[in-house]
């Protein structure tokens, strides 16, 4: 942190986030799913910090709010799909039978479409709802922590150490969850908190065309479509402060991706 000032500005970007995240609905100064008609389309100002948005509602309020329903979905896909892709690469990396070749297979039919397009049809398949866009977001990143941890096991999986483990009785499972995951999960961890932030975006960019979440539960993407068409009246608060919140919010999460990947690789420390 002392060497590294990107990512020491993007833990504290990452630490804010996570705090309104929890005392979010606490801090704010107005009910957010409220609307008050006699305040539509109000600028900033001392009553309303960042003003309000066509429906009267208080932006400051919604922008501080929702953290509590992006990062929760980000956090939670993410998670999800890192602790299923670093079983699934771990088995297709250790086994070479035809069980790993059809799921490498899958992975890579999923890679072959768009991610935003395969993730609009997808929740409009099953629907408009958070925990389906959090489905869908685990689901889109489970082939990419496939393919980076199967690589790094396949590099270690014949060394010293992994041979002596088998020799000594160890079985291959034991093995694999002892020895070697614990030896290759570190690249993985390290894209995790750049997909956090992909996450984020991916949210938003659902919610902006209404395939995301539904309005009018605070969320940035949603937020950024309401204000959009009054934004050539002039009117561009309602846009642009939960346009500057998904910026800087991705941006903490990819700085603190860059910092984790130097610290885990010391050739790369200075």
């Amino acid at each position: 942190m002392r060497t590294h000032l990107g990512f020491t500005i993007g833990l504290l970007i990452v630490l804010v986030s996570v705090f309104l995240m929890i005392f979010g609905p606490i801090l704010a100064p107005y009910d957010p799913f409220e609307a008050n008609p006699a305040a539509v389309r109000q600028a900033p100002s001392a009553e309303y910090i960042f003003g309000t948005d066509p429906n009267g509602m208080d932006i400051f309020s919604r922008v501080i709010y929702a953290p509590r329903i992006d990062l929760t979905i980000a956090l939670v896909g993410t998670a999800s799909s890192l602790l299923i892709g670093i079983i699934l690469g771990g088995y297709t990396g250790f086994w070479d039978n035809w069980l790993s070749t059809l799921i490498e297979r899958v992975a890579d039919l999923l890679q072959a479409f768009p991610p935003f397009v395969l993730a609009m049809a997808l929740v409009a398949v099953t629907g408009q709802k958070i925990q389906n866009v959090i489905y869908v977001i685990a689901f889109l990143n489970i082939p990419i922590y496939l393919r980076l941890v199967r690589g790094n096991v396949i590099s270690v999986k014949n060394r010293t150490y992994v041979e002596a483990a088998i020799c000594v009785g160890g079985s291959k499972t034991w093995v694999l969850f002892r020895h070697v995951l614990p030896n290759v999960i570190s690249s993985a961890l390290t894209q995790a908190s750049v997909n956090i932030g992909w996450a984020i975006l991916m949210t938003s960019g659902l919610s902006f065309i209404g395939a995301g979440v539904a309005v009018p539960t605070p969320e940035w993407g949603a937020m950024i479509a309401v204000g959009a068409s009054t934004i050539i009246m002039g009117e561009w608060w309602s846009s642009v402060f939960p346009g500057l919140a998904i910026v800087i919010t991705a941006l903490g999460f990819a700085l603190v991706g860059g910092g984790l990947q130097i610290f885990f690789d010391p050739t790369k420390r200075s």
